[in-house]
């Protein structure tokens, strides 16, 4: 399964493509002015403390304060005799944390008190002392093996919690002892920052985002990493060197006239995962939406018809839609209650199918995602780890005119809102005309279909009633002026 990843750097953006098969199957967006901060380290300083809530709210140099709950604090972590949370911190206090989840919305960012350090093989838990293997690594020998051979590596008396990533897999002992030595070098500078330092203040900033897709997404089924820009480039070919060796002869600097992202049709897959509608190649479509509680997939036949039956329509649709709709949580970095509404299935096989192929697309996601079997009302509930803003909060904001509401009244609909204001307005104040001020198409409509309409409130109140356009208004909004 082999994938290539691009990387198109500008002064004020980094984008990472993931494509596999010609198909666009992740994309991470890192903005200079607003980069994200899951992973940092930071000096905080603790404001409130809420027993009530057992959390607590940390200044750590940003602009809303943090949230820690007293289960992210490793101190309360005792199964025999849990602290609670006032008995640990108080307001005024000092304390190393870790940013475990960005700020998203109105929320603050999240925080832990045990920090993890990401290598390329590992991750250092400097607290810990046990040793942890990944999920995806199923074998329980192979699991077993790696444990040995880490366990061997490590320095005596230095920090000895670790977790076995998937990369470490096919790692030779020199690549783990490398990371090892690194992570451990780290994790000293940052012990010699917070110990001179005063909060709240960054203490560590995890790498940027080029050099993470390096980290953490390229793998062994990557065969190529185009870059764009020849300092970034540059940049992570020296840092490849040190900690991503296997990948060093991966990377290539693109520098052909033709925009990276634009060769391999990345911008057109953009402004579709910004649709509510998707089209699926046999004619069927979803759609999307996106609200603050969860997000809806809905399934649709389109103009498929199929060759056979209906029931072999609907369970062709659905299959391409499981795997449509996986892909559309990558690239779109769908996040927390996802329901799905596929296309009703009277046939037990093929909703079994069905849910098969789904999990095995959502198997490819690198995001925690747990998905649950048809209810009695034929949804698919999934749940998907939220770790950032999705792809549209990141690249849009609420419609000024409609608020977000995705439509806006009509222009009859406005025109007779503003026959009863002016009638309101008539019976409250005495003056000699009204002028309504209002938008093209309101306007309009006064002087054609609603033309009656004026006269005959005009009539009715015995004022002159004129009409000016206003052009910087949008449908719904309008002016009454008193002369």
């Amino acid at each position: 399964m082999s994938e290539e990843i691009l990387i198109n750097i500008t002064p004020q953006e980094t984008r990472v493509a993931v494509v596999h098969l010609g198909a666009v199957q992740e994309l991470h967006i890192e903005r200079s002015g607003g980069r994200g901060i899951a992973g940092n380290c930071y000096l905080g300083k603790v404001m409130r403390v809420l027993p009530g809530m057992q959390s607590a709210f940390l200044d750590i140099g940003l602009e809303r304060t943090a949230f820690l709950h007293v289960g992210d604090i490793l101190e309360a972590r005792c199964e025999e005799c849990p602290r609670p949370i006032e008995q640990i911190l108080h307001e005024g206090q000092s304390i190393l944390v870790q940013v475990i989840k960005d700020p998203i919305g109105t929320k603050g960012a999240r925080l832990s008190t045990q920090i993890s350090l990401a290598g390329r093989c590992l991750v250092f838990l400097p607290q810990e002392t046990k040793i942890g293997v990944s999920q995806k690594i199923g074998n329980v020998s192979e699991r077993d093996s790696l444990r040995a051979r880490l366990d061997a590596l490590i320095p005596p008396d230095t920090g000895r919690g670790f977790i076995i990533r998937t990369q470490a897999a096919d790692a030779n002992d020199y690549e783990l002892s490398a990371d090892i030595e690194y992570l451990h070098t780290l994790w000293d500078a940052i012990n010699h920052r917070a110990a001179t330092s005063e909060g709240p203040t960054l203490i560590f900033q995890e790498l940027d985002l080029a050099h993470r897709a390096l980290r953490d997404i390229a793998g062994e089924a990557t065969t190529q990493i185009l870059v764009d820009s020849r300092e970034t480039f540059q940049r992570m070919r020296a840092f490849s060197e040190d900690f991503t060796a296997p990948l060093h002869d991966r990377l290539s600097h693109y520098s052909a006239d033709r925009p990276l992202f634009e060769l391999y049709g990345i911008e057109e897959e953009i402004e579709k995962a910004l649709s509510r509608r998707v089209d699926l190649k046999s004619g069927g479509y979803l759609i999307i939406d996106q609200t603050e509680a969860l997000t809806t997939i809905d399934v649709n036949t389109g103009a498929f018809v199929g060759a056979k039956n209906f029931d072999e329509t609907i369970f062709k649709t659905n299959l391409e839609a499981a795997q449509a709709a996986a892909r559309q949580m990558r690239l779109r970095n769908l996040g927390g209650i996802i329901i799905i509404d596929f296309i009703d299935m009277d046939n037990a096989m093929h909703r079994e199918a069905v849910l098969t192929e789904l999990g095995r697309m959502l198997g490819r996601d690198r995001t925690r995602t747990t998905m649950s079997g048809f209810s009695t009302l034929g949804l698919v509930e999934i749940t998907r780890k939220r770790t950032r803003e999705s792809l549209s909060r990141q690249l849009c904001e609420t419609c000024p005119t409609c608020q977000g509401r995705g439509q806006i009244k009509t222009a009859q609909t406005v025109c007779y809102e503003i026959l009863r204001a002016v009638l309101r307005e008539s019976r409250q104040f005495d003056t000699r005309e009204f002028r309504i001020l209002a938008e093209q198409h309101v306007i309009d409509l006064f002087l054609d279909e609603e033309a009656q309409s004026l006269a005959q409130l005009s009539d009715f109140i015995g004022k002159r009633v004129a009409l000016q356009v206003e052009t910087v208004f949008t449908q719904e909004q309008y002016d009454i002026i008193l002369l």
